[in-house]
């Protein structure tokens, strides 16, 4: 295994299987085929053309194409065992800074290939030993990748909250971390990826920030979806990551991205350089 497998791993998809989604003239996400031979049983909510999926041009304000997407998503889960529904809210937009068209439940997000936000929190500690990190372990009962290794703080964004206050939302959350420190988390850029699920498409944007915390500080998780941390070495998290399956899938881009910015990760000792810097923020 390699650093650039993860990248490759996480940029897997065929769009020549998925047609774009559009809501007013604007491609918002991608729908598999066979998911829109089933969406046609809907005509009142979509339109299937040959070239696209496109919302019902008569769906003007963003809560009625909201509830009448809801509404299809909870009959394709009835029927066909699609997604259900988890009443956490995304905006769908092109761009993060964009009005939103309508927002999306978090449950059937890869259904529609809708692009996903989220924030992903690097909990640094300087010892004389070295630079360490702050990894979690994802409790045993999660949906998406349990058991597996995970950044100290990481979350979807929901619609309703800016990036900073789901970042203080999130850190009291998984890690008991106070807002005073959380505040002192700094934006440090963003990684992208696109790739297939089992029901569909992810072109998420993960919002990275570090956060040095004091060395006399063990965060706490509150909220059940972290089963324990460990204060790992870094050359530790660098082996695990380049060697290993341990890290959640996309936790891995994140990581690389800390290594190669605080040069743990060089052009002279590592030959996919170029390319994994390339791959960490790959257009849709």
């Amino acid at each position: 295994m390699a650093f650039l497998d993860h990248i490759v791993a996480c940029n897997h998809h065929d769009l020549s299987k998925f047609l774009p989604f559009v809501v007013e003239e604007t491609r918002v996400g991608w729908v598999r085929h066979d998911m829109a031979r089933r969406l046609a049983a809907f005509p009142e909510a979509f339109r299937i053309i040959r070239d696209k999926v496109q919302l019902h041009p008569a769906l003007t304000a963003p809560d009625q194409r909201s509830a009448m997407v809801d509404a299809v998503a909870a009959e394709l889960h009835d029927a066909w065992g699609t997604p259900r529904l988890r009443g956490e809210r995304y905006r769908v937009v092109r761009r993060f800074g964009d009005e939103p068209l309508m927002s999306i439940d978090r449950g059937v997000v890869s259904l529609f290939g809708i692009r996903a936000f989220g924030v992903h929190v690097n909990g640094i500690v300087r010892r004389p030993d070295g630079l360490h990190l702050w990894i979690g372990r994802r409790a045993a009962d999660k949906s998406v990748a349990p058991g597996k290794l995970d950044n100290m703080v990481a979350g979807g964004q929901p619609a309703g909250l800016s990036l900073h206050d789901n970042l203080l939302k999130e850190a009291a959350e998984e890690a008991d971390i106070p807002a005073e420190i959380a505040a002192a988390a700094c934006p440090v850029g963003a990684i992208t990826y696109c790739m297939e699920d089992e029901w569909g498409l992810k072109p998420d944007i993960m919002y990275c920030y570090d956060l040095e915390l004091p060395e006399g500080f063990t965060p706490r998780n509150t909220d059940g979806e972290i089963s324990d941390f460990t204060l790992m070495p870094v050359a530790e998290v660098a082996r695990q990551v380049r060697d290993t399956g341990n890290f959640k899938f996309n936790v891995n881009l994140v990581l690389i991205d800390f290594l190669i910015r605080h040069g743990l990760l060089s052009p002279d000792a590592e030959p996919d350089y170029m390319e994994i810097i390339i791959g960490l923020r790959r257009a849709e």
